[in-house]
């Protein structure tokens, strides 16, 4: 969501379509539901425990801070983008070379070339064929790596499939591409047309720092994480992208489960006597004060409930 904050999210259960921008902003909003303590701008780099059986985490300005658990959810780590393999590639990228798309109606009636194949060079490509002038798609594969339905939208569709296709060369002038050179893999065959704009998603290098010295057990690249959300490290928990086990879903939805795991065995580890599972919330009391603060009071919020 937050490298394509216009990129519409569909598989989140109990909202409409939404754009990953506003999703963001709802889980923030709804982040702040109970006061927590936030600490923004400081990357940890360390994880001791201390006499106490505490976690001691360091950060990068030698900031401290005290933890009987720790949940992970760092996704792949520190992102960057993989970039273009083309020699001067990077002075088209303050023009119309791009890695991540802030605003679609740039693209409006424009010649675009996407390429990639994975599910972000599928949906972009869906999401610009109705408004742009022309869609090319250039892969390295003649199959895609993208959701199945989506990549038979775009086949269906009006764009133009060059597989198994590479960008080569980049043809400008005043740091604008006005041309590209794709090449057959096979075939060698060399084809050059004019483009308004190029998309490269190429995916993402995944860097965990310091944090893969920690001790935890990990499997390409992946915390290994058991039915609890748990790791290896007694009180330490990963979450999302970062983690895999047997029935691992990777969708958003799948990420709010493995947190609802984490926090209630987190919960358990700290007082082994605490119940079980965590009560739903039209169950707990803790929010009868704050169904008034909403309007809500008893009588109104069982007529709600229906």
């Amino acid at each position: 969501m937050l490298m394509y904050p216009e990129k519409m999210i569909w598989d989140v259960g109990g909202v409409t379509p939404i754009l990953g921008e506003r999703l963001i902003d709802q889980l923030k909003e709804q982040a702040q539901t109970f006061d927590p303590t936030i600490v923004l701008g400081q990357k940890v780099v360390d994880v001791t425990r201390d006499v106490f059986a505490h976690f001691l985490l360091t950060t990068a300005d030698g900031t401290q801070h005290y933890s009987r658990t720790v949940i992970l959810a760092v996704g792949y780590g520190a992102l960057s983008l993989q970039k273009l393999e083309i020699e001067g590639a990077d002075r088209y990228e303050i023009n119309n070379l791009h890695y991540t798309v802030q605003e679609v109606d740039v693209f409006r009636d424009k010649n675009i070339v996407i390429s990639g194949g994975g599910n972000s060079a599928v949906d972009w490509a869906n999401t610009f064929i109705p408004i742009a002038k022309s869609v090319t798609v250039i892969h390295r594969r003649n199959e895609f790596g993208g959701h199945e339905m989506n990549v038979r939208k775009m086949k269906e569709s009006s764009a133009r499939i060059c597989t198994p296709y590479e960008v080569v060369k980049l043809h400008g002038s005043n740091d604008v591409i006005e041309e590209i050179t794709i090449r057959h893999l096979e075939t060698e065959e060399e084809e050059r047309f004019a483009v308004d704009e190029v998309i490269v998603n190429h995916g993402l290098k995944c860097d965990f720092g310091a944090l893969k010295k920690w001790g935890i057990e990990m499997k390409d690249d992946l915390a290994v994480v058991d039915n609890r959300c748990a790791t290896n490290i007694p009180g330490i928990y990963g979450i999302g992208n970062f983690v895999n086990y047997e029935s691992k879903v990777r969708l958003i939805a799948g990420a709010f489960t493995d947190a609802a795991l984490a926090v209630n065995n987190a919960k358990l580890f700290i007082e082994p006597d605490a119940p079980e599972a965590a009560y739903v919330s039209s169950h707990n009391i803790c929010f009868k004060e704050r169904n008034k603060q909403l309007g809500l009071d008893d009588d109104n919020y069982r007529e709600v409930r229906g």
